[in-house]
């Protein structure tokens, strides 16, 4: 089996399970900048846009992380004090982005114009939450990395505080795209991540497309290729 191969069969198995689903939420975290590239889309950007259309479309959201105001979080957890992330102190208190009550973030509470609140809120939403990054520098990228710290309190409420678990009947997978190196070791750690948030999360529905395992390749040849490469197997 080739690689077009493999990846169509990966797609029509991720597809296929997401119209089992009520009410699915995509989180993007790539971007480019938008004033010299504004006619480009990150490829995991292009590919949740992708599966969307081969799903029912009412069924999907999709939230594009890079365009929403996110504060950096204050790691409160770790404060001299004590765990104070996810007290009730922290709670957002307005009706309309927080009509669960369920989101406790001293950053939402301390900076207004914070909009962490769209996502938890479609979290709680949701039976199904897909996350689409990149690799950057052998990480995911700083808006996925920033989003996951944010989403903390959400762990925090069971494993400090002993409350409930909110997501454990949230299913939930990540899609990693890169081009040359630490696929698989960014891929197992951010499924440990998620799965330490408590999502319910679907291993085998998790995978990365990674253009080379040339670890030294930055021609810029390869780059284009791999752009190419990417259509070839998911967009066309």
């Amino acid at each position: 089996m080739n690689s077009i191969e493999k990846y169509k069969n990966i797609l029509i198995t991720t597809v296929n399970y997401l119209k089992t689903k009520n009410k699915i939420l995509f989180l993007t975290t790539s971007n480019r900048w938008s004033w010299e590239h504004g006619w480009e889309i990150p490829k995991s950007t292009q590919l949740a846009y992708k599966i969307q259309s081969l799903v029912w479309k009412d069924k999907v959201t999709i939230i594009e992380v890079p365009k929403l105001n996110i504060y950096t979080c204050e790691w409160n957890n770790s404060t001299k004090r004590w765990n104070t992330c996810w007290t009730s102190k922290a709670l957002l208190k307005d009706d309309e982005k927080n009509p669960s009550w369920l989101h406790r973030c001293w950053a939402s509470v301390n900076n207004p114009d914070d909009e962490l609140w769209k996502i938890s809120k479609a979290i709680f939403e949701s039976d199904c939450v897909m996350f689409f990054g990149s690799v950057r520098r052998w990480q995911m990228n700083s808006f996925y990395q920033k989003l996951v710290e944010r989403l903390t309190w959400m762990e925090t409420r069971w494993t400090a505080h002993g409350d409930n678990n909110v997501l454990e009947k949230t299913d939930c997978w990540i899609i990693v795209i890169n081009q040359n190196w630490r696929w698989k070791e960014v891929l197992d750690v951010q499924k440990h991540v998620l799965w330490y948030l408590w999502f319910n999360m679907v291993d085998e529905l998790s995978w990365n497309w990674q253009y080379t395992q040339e670890v030294d390749d930055e021609r810029n040849e390869t780059y284009v290729k791999a752009f190419i490469d990417f259509e070839k197997t998911f967009l066309n």
